[in-house]
């Protein structure tokens, strides 16, 4: 069943301040949450304005916490990130602020430790295509190629 409900300004106010307290959030993500609760033009302005002045909503909060989670919990690289955080429309002063929360010795670890399980697990016997299917993962997991390169030559 549809939900027909339609939602006071304080009402939907109150809501989003739950949705934006619960887990950081971008504009993208409460102007659609808004648009989903069908409030008018004039309204999402309102609320907006009241989650920011509140910190409830702070883009250069959220970029760093996204650049942070997405290292550390799924070990993506800085180009994954950026692309993600522009897709989000995050602003690139605050993806560079972001992209500073990450560790330039943590990073190349990652890196490493990375290429090593993945190494071991890719099924190839020419050694050429292996390291070329390596290559490929780190680089679509968002690693700068030069990087890339780099790590694998050190390592093998």
């Amino acid at each position: 069943m549809k939900n027909n409900k339609s939602y006071t300004v304080e009402e939907a106010t109150r809501a989003l301040e739950h949705y934006c307290a619960y887990q950081e959030r971008c504009h993208k993500e409460v102007e659609k949450k808004l648009y989903d609760l069908k409030m008018i033009p004039e309204a999402k302005e309102i609320i907006i304005l009241h989650l920011i002045a509140h910190n409830f909503l702070n883009e250069e909060r959220y970029a760093k916490a996204f650049a942070r989670g997405k290292f550390s919990i799924k070990n993506w690289g800085k180009i994954r990130i950026t692309n993600e955080l522009k897709y989000r429309n995050i602003s690139l002063y605050n993806i560079k602020t972001a992209l500073y929360e990450i560790d330039e010795f943590d990073y190349v670890n990652c890196l490493k430790k990375i290429a090593i399980k993945k190494f071991s697990l890719i099924k190839e016997s020419n050694a050429y295509k292996k390291k070329n299917k390596l290559i490929t993962y780190l680089i679509s997991k968002g690693f700068e190629s030069d990087l890339v390169y780099k790590a694998i030559k050190e390592l093998f």
